[in-house]
């Protein structure tokens, strides 16, 4: 697999060509350009920069590369080890840090590693300096530091930190969730949810049953928490009489649900059970990407607010949240961003949320899901070589319904409660098809017939 170098970081799988992957010299490479870069944005000649990682079997070398490259270029390193992405994030305004970098490919299976980067205020690098940065690292002109101005290295524990700060939070119910002395099974997936996650559902007086929790790297299963990598989980929670059953990916970014008689609760409805808890509570506009699921725009009018739909990327979703001042937003994917935290998704601080409306409710997770919509989707792909071209064309012989083309173009069937998003992929030229409608069947059908469409233009 080729290195993809894009704004949103550095990722690739480990070992190979020189040419392809992600090497040691491409880690050098681009920490030299990332140290550059926050000199140049920040104005600080000696910056600060907070490091965690995942447990991947490849992080300890990455880390090592990383640290002494950032050290060389005169820059200060806060190193959290083993720590979540969000952690990091939250870690970088704490530490008045120009930057920080995380060591993950999230859900990506174990021979990946990524450089993941942060500006100051612990968010992902926008678009414009992400360009930047790969200029930086084309052209290759850094300057290195004397050996009086070199970098210096110390270590942090960043974990009761980030749990005071998610009990803090004003609707975490603390109090409430400990009386229910839930028994909760934890699939960790072998990575650094088996340190956090334990830490902050042991904090609500719950019985854990942890699940793949040596944080070796040696996922158990495909990290990616679908649906059909979670057999083994869905079995414990049935075997262990549980209340719920809570699946991470290796950073601990995104959450997945099981229902305490072993079935899915469903990534997408993640997001739409913990909106529906905090617009309980408080008013505002509610915002997630275009291949999400509608049942957050039903439960946005359920409230009476209105329902914003962004690009796809964390960076997207954040930056539209702060545009309409949306106190709750995210992705379908499980990934939970609560502003009151911090601008970054975090599965802890979706399972504390998500833990309060479910105690509030006092219902199980089943009776929970039950009140919600039920939304399907159907995932395809289409190679094309003339992808503007086509997508023009398909925006075309739909004009008469709703369309939208923030990115790539999405086109709502409002009569079908169903959509269909078409994004060209930046790395390949294919076409993603996302479809959802009522039933598995129809979302499947709506996608296959889109996949007819354009063919027809292609």
């Amino acid at each position: 697999m080729a290195l993809i170098r894009s704004v949103s970081g550095i990722r690739g799988t480990i070992g190979g060509f020189c040419s392809e992957n992600l090497t040691p010299l491409d880690i050098v490479l681009y920490s030299s350009a990332f140290a550059e870069l926050l000199k140049i944005k920040t104005g600080v000649s000696k910056p600060k920069v907070v490091l965690g990682r995942d447990a991947r079997i490849s992080g300890q070398m990455l880390t090592q590369l990383v640290t002494g490259t950032l050290l060389g270029m005169g820059v200060d390193v806060i190193d959290l080890g083993l720590a979540t992405t969000p952690t990091v994030e939250i870690a970088v305004p704490l530490e008045n840090a120009q930057g920080g970098m995380i060591l993950t490919a999230s859900h990506n299976p174990m021979e990946w590693n990524a450089l993941k980067l942060l500006n100051d205020k612990g968010e992902f690098i926008s678009a414009t300096w992400g360009e930047e940065l790969l200029a930086l690292a084309q052209k290759q002109d850094f300057q290195y530091s004397t050996v009086q101005d070199l970098g210096m290295c110390v270590q942090k524990d960043y974990l009761q930190k980030h749990v005071a700060l998610i009990l803090g939070l004003d609707f975490v119910q603390k109090d409430l969730i400990q009386s229910k002395r839930y028994k909760i099974v934890v699939d960790a997936v072998n990575s650094v949810g088996a340190i956090y996650v334990p830490a902050l559902l042991e904090a609500f007086g719950a019985e854990v049953i942890l699940i793949n929790g040596e944080p070796n790297g040696i996922f158990a299963h495909n990290p990616e928490p679908l649906p059909e990598h979670l057999g083994e989980i869905m079995q414990a929670v049935r075997t262990h009489k549980a209340d719920l059953g809570i699946v991470i990916d290796p950073d601990v970014d995104r959450l997945a649900l099981v229902c305490e008689d072993g079935s899915f609760f469903g990534e997408e409805y993640t997001l739409v059970a913990v909106a529906d808890y905090l617009l309980s509570k408080q008013k505002s506009d509610v915002v997630s990407n275009l291949s999400s699921s509608r049942a957050l725009a039903d439960i946005a009018h359920k409230h009476g607010v209105v329902y914003h739909a962004s690009a796809v990327g964390e960076v997207h979703v954040v930056a539209k949240m702060k545009e309409v001042g949306a106190k709750i937003g995210g992705e379908g994917n499980g990934g939970i961003i609560y502003p009151a935290a911090h601008y970054g998704r975090d599965a802890l601080v979706g399972i504390a949320l998500f833990l309060s409306h479910l105690a509030e409710q006092n219902k199980t997770a089943k009776a929970l899901r039950a009140d919600y919509p039920d939304y399907f989707m159907a995932k395809e792909k289409i190679t094309l070589q003339k992808v503007d071209e086509v997508l023009q064309k398909v925006q075309a012989h739909y004009a008469h319904e709703k369309i939208n083309t923030t990115d790539g173009v999405r086109i709502d069937f409002e009569a079908k409660k169903s959509w269909v998003h078409l994004r060209k992929s930046n790395t390949e030229p294919i076409v993603r098809i996302y479809a959802e409608s009522t039933s598995a069947e129809l979302a499947q059908a709506l996608a296959e017939d889109m996949k007819q469409v354009i063919a027809k233009f292609a």
